[in-house]
């Protein structure tokens, strides 16, 4: 096995043999997909960098570097965009594992021969990376069989990496796929684990819906965080894919200027929404409640109310509850989807439903909510003026926010958060 800490600073000699500078660094190719192949070495000759083509050199894993002619007669190796200095660019670089979906550091990187070509094919981020760069590696390795526990390398795959920008010139991998498959709350944590700029870089490089959802796994503070680099245009964007909830607790973190131009960036309906709950004190029913719920007419039979349902409900997990009101929009009833998918196609809404909602003011207090909640054992509780009209939902996780640590909350089901 070959590692770039252990061929860096090895000499590097003409076809005369005559030593010319030593190895700076490596030059791969930054693909796609796939492994980066070695297309170049760095080499440090009188006070000067020198990039050499691989056509040009003769033996890579030597303890002294070949090369096919004279310096002089060398033409220097073209750089381009894609180009990846493996010492200055990713050594020591944090870097997301995609597979063990976590933010790891580079100690090391492995190479591999194919075909007489070069790849980089493994991270090392154990210890035996930080020993081979300290020339340590073989004492160490020695102490530890003497000691009958042998050292065993970590290494990840190249192909489980997604490169972070940085302070040096590092790039995201694009389309970065397998960063937009993972959960919201894995990239939550990952962005948890990066500073302000990496984390802005990771988020500027993701489509909006998975900014969006990503974003509602994290407290209002840590979202302000987030969101401080990116431009107007496309945190406005993200909030219109937001719960209406969710925008308004993470506007309210924000500078009020700001908040007003990223309002009138919003589409009109989703901007009204998050308006109306900004008019509420933040730890009142209205200030907890969201504007997306699912609500039928009473005078619909089980099959139309099933129709309804699927023309005017977009996100499956509003379907907590289903809500009746009647034509003047005041609450009327409550039933379950389930209670509806086993009801006859012919029975009436109105039949179906339980008239006895419990349900809580705008004004109530948190502590209120989260005592109603856990009394009727709810999953959502719904919040009506004195006309019974009916204005939002609270969901349970909500309520109970300040009763349930966080950490509590993560473990359970998908619908409680």
């Amino acid at each position: 096995m070959a590692y770039v800490s252990s061929l860096l600073g090895r000499p590097v000699a003409d076809v005369e043999g005559e030593r010319i500078g030593y190895l700076e660094d490596l030059i791969a190719s930054f693909p796609e997909r796939g492994y980066p192949e070695i297309s170049a070495i760095l080499v440090q000759s009188h006070r000067r960098s020198i990039a050499v083509s691989m056509a040009d050199v003769v033996v890579l894993l030597a303890p002294a570097l070949s090369l096919r002619a004279r310096l002089q007669d060398i033409v220097p190796y073209p750089l381009r965009d894609n180009d990846l200095y493996l010492a200055r660019d990713v050594l020591d670089k944090q870097i997301i594992d995609t597979d063990g979906i976590r933010v790891v550091r580079v100690n090391d990187l492995e190479l591999l021969r194919a075909e007489g070509h070069y790849y980089v094919a493994n991270v090392d981020i154990g210890g035996l990376g930080l020993l081979r760069r300290l020339g340590l590696v073989k004492l160490v390795e020695k102490i530890f069989q003497f000691l009958g526990r042998p050292l065993r390398p970590s290494t990840i795959s190249w192909d489980n990496v997604e490169l972070l920008p940085g302070g040096q010139p590092m790039r995201l991998r694009v389309p970065s796929s397998r960063i937009a498959e993972l959960h919201p709350a894995d990239l939550a944590e990952i962005l948890s684990d990066l500073s302000r700029s990496e984390s802005s870089a990771l988020l500027e490089s993701l489509d909006v819906k998975t900014v969006a959802d990503t974003l509602e796994e994290v407290e209002p503070d840590f979202q302000v965080s987030l969101v401080q680099a990116l431009p107007d245009e496309k945190v406005a964007d993200v909030l219109e894919e937001m719960a209406p909830d969710e925008a308004a607790d993470l506007l309210g973190e924000l500078p009020p200027h700001r908040t007003e131009e990223l309002l009138r960036l919003m589409e009109d309906k989703e901007a009204e929404d998050v308006r109306k709950l900004l008019g509420y004190p933040e730890d009142t029913a209205g200030g907890l409640m969201t504007t997306e719920y699912a609500v039928v007419p009473a005078d619909l039979t089980a099959e139309e109310a099933l129709r309804h349902l699927r023309q005017t409900v977009s996100d499956p997990e509003t379907l907590l509850y289903i809500y009746v009101l009647d034509e003047l929009g005041r609450l009327v009833g409550v039933f379950s989807l389930g209670e509806l998918v086993l009801a006859p196609p012919e029975a009436r809404i109105s039949d179906l439903m339980e008239r006895r909602v419990v349900t809580v003011r705008p004004e109530a207090s948190q502590d209120e909510v989260a005592q109603t909640v856990a009394k009727y054992n709810l999953l959502a509780i719904p919040v009506v003026d004195e006309e019974g009209r009916l204005h939002g939902i609270v969901t349970a996780d909500d309520a109970l926010d300040k009763v349930i640590p966080t950490a509590w909350k993560k473990r359970m089901p998908r619908w409680y958060h």
